[in-house]
């Protein structure tokens, strides 16, 4: 083969290389205008040095993926075959299916808080497959015309560099573009070096948003935050639960609340409902499926009544300590109930938990929340919860028992301030971001979205889809973690060393 400068298929593959950089770059543009999905996706930064990394990672961590498909695609396909207009029209294809892909995955990530990958792949298009079969037309047909409209630009793109390669090449900002890109990779990697090696969370934490980013380890972080003693995982492959609640404190001074909205009864069932029962299928009553709760009972009840993780369970039960935003006639407890100092049977308080096999007979003139029962023998698991209460109706999403009565507390009887400083939960339908943490049975249980991560002692973890229950295959989001536990520790009297 015959590869001289003045050769024919030179000529021919040297232009195509030219024409391939300009269509990339054009691509670049398009890719980093899509990229900024997964930047809305969470939540801004808090810092200058944040805000730089987030900008620096977008232009230089884009551009990469964008250049390195071009390589590994439209590159060798112009060496083997170097005839212009098959190429355009192959590489259009090509394209096409890639900004598609790189969509479909910022919608998933948006959606759900994680990116496509190979394992998880065939259980996602089962879950897109049902979403595109309930799409209206309306919807089906701006799909279709995004599709057309993508295709359509990398047409006129290639076509356009082609015949207008020579003018193209005489441009010069071509080069002060490619040298803010190989700033931005170099800045960028250099920070994260930096932020790694010193806990700088507000850049750590982006290590996850875009697609194809850091790998990261649960191990070295659960050591960090005495949840895992290196030494002895590696001697005995055992650990040690370091007892940070025995520093449980809560801030002074805190405000009162007057809790003079009507009555709650909050009804914990401890058998199995009847699934044949229509009870809630009353239009005033709304059911809510995706209710994450501890599997162990008391961790469950805990969560319920004090609106904390079950990491502080142990020391206020042992210290006898009730709810911070019980009164003397607020909280009652009938049934079979878990914390023997706070039972009072005689007496209605505003909040009234009952813990029954068997639901109670309903007045339509109050308010309930029933929370079913589950059997499931994991960590945690999905139940359903059902009330008349107009606070838990527009929400989607996980949801946990800590939720419940911080959103009783806030929406309810007006007491928000009282909550945000003494529970940790989210307000339901307040949160911009869908996230939450608990702790049972030595089990750090964080969520994100769709995305439920267990993290065991010795640092192995498992991620999993909440909706659909497939195990998502991808790196662990460490500084998702370090939020997590950052949260999970606040009330144990210091804070961790982030």
């Amino acid at each position: 083969m015959n590869l001289t400068p003045h050769s024919p298929f030179s000529s021919k593959a040297s232009q195509l290389l030219s024409w391939g950089h300009w269509f990339t770059f054009a691509n670049i543009g398009l890719v980093l205008v899509i990229a900024l999905t997964y930047l809305a996706a969470d939540s801004a930064p808090n810092s200058f040095g944040g805000w730089v990394y987030m900008i620096v990672t977008w232009l230089s961590h884009t551009s990469f993926i964008t250049f390195c498909a071009f390589v590994l695609t439209v590159f060798p396909l112009s060496l083997v075959f170097p005839y212009p207009r098959h190429i355009r029209g192959m590489a259009a294809v090509i394209a096409t299916v890639g900004i598609l892909t790189l969509c479909l995955d910022a919608f998933v990530y948006y959606q759900q808080g994680y990116h496509i990958s190979v394992q998880s792949l065939p259980e996602i298009v089962s879950l897109l497959v049902g979403m595109i079969n309930g799409l209206s037309i309306t919807t089906a047909l701006f799909i279709t015309f995004l599709v057309v409209i993508i295709l359509t630009f990398e047409l006129v793109v290639g076509n356009h560099a082609w015949r207008h390669l020579d003018k193209l090449k005489s441009y010069r900002f071509p080069k002060y573009a490619t040298a803010v890109l190989v700033s931005s990779f170099a800045i960028s990697h250099l920070m994260h070096v930096w932020a790694d090696a010193n806990n700088y969370f507000d850049i750590t934490k982006q290590d996850n948003v875009l697609p194809l980013s850091y790998p990261t380890t649960a191990k070295t972080l659960l050591a960090r935050h005495e949840l895992l003693d290196l030494n002895e995982y590696q001697q005995a492959r055992t650990v040690r639960l370091e007892n940070a609640t025995s520093n449980y404190q809560l801030p002074a001074n805190l405000p009162a609340c007057k809790f003079d909205a009507a009555p709650v009864e909050i009804v914990v069932m401890t058998e199995q409902l009847n699934s044949d029962d229509g009870l809630f299928q009353d239009p005033q009553w709304f059911t809510h499926a995706q209710l994450l709760v501890p599997t162990n009972h008391l961790d469950r009840y805990f969560n319920l009544v004090y609106g904390l993780p079950a990491y502080y369970r142990t020391t206020v039960t042992e210290r006898r300590l009730t709810p911070v935003w019980n009164t003397s006639d607020t909280l009652s407890l009938v049934g079979e109930v878990p914390f023997d100092y706070l039972k009072r049977d005689e007496n209605d308080g505003q909040v009234r938990f009952l813990f029954s096999d068997k639901l109670p007979e309903f007045d339509d003139n109050k308010n309930y929340i029933v929370i079913e029962q589950s059997n499931e023998k994991s960590i945690v698991t999905q139940t359903n919860l059902h009330t008349n209460l107009p606070y838990f109706s527009e929400h989607s999403g996980l949801m946990q028992g800590n939720d419940i009565i911080m959103t009783l507390l806030d929406k309810h009887f007006g007491c928000g301030q009282l909550a945000q400083q003494t529970m940790l939960g989210n307000v339901i339908g307040s949160e911009s971001v869908n996230q939450g943490v608990n702790y049972s049975q030595g089990v750090l249980i964080a969520y994100k979205k769709d995305r439920i991560i267990l993290v065991n002692h010795d640092g192995s973890h498992k991620q999993i889809s909440a909706k659909e229950g497939f195990h998502i295959e991808q790196k662990l989001d460490t500084p998702f973690l370090v939020q997590s536990i950052k949260r999970l520790k606040q009330f144990t009297g210091k804070a961790p060393n982030l």
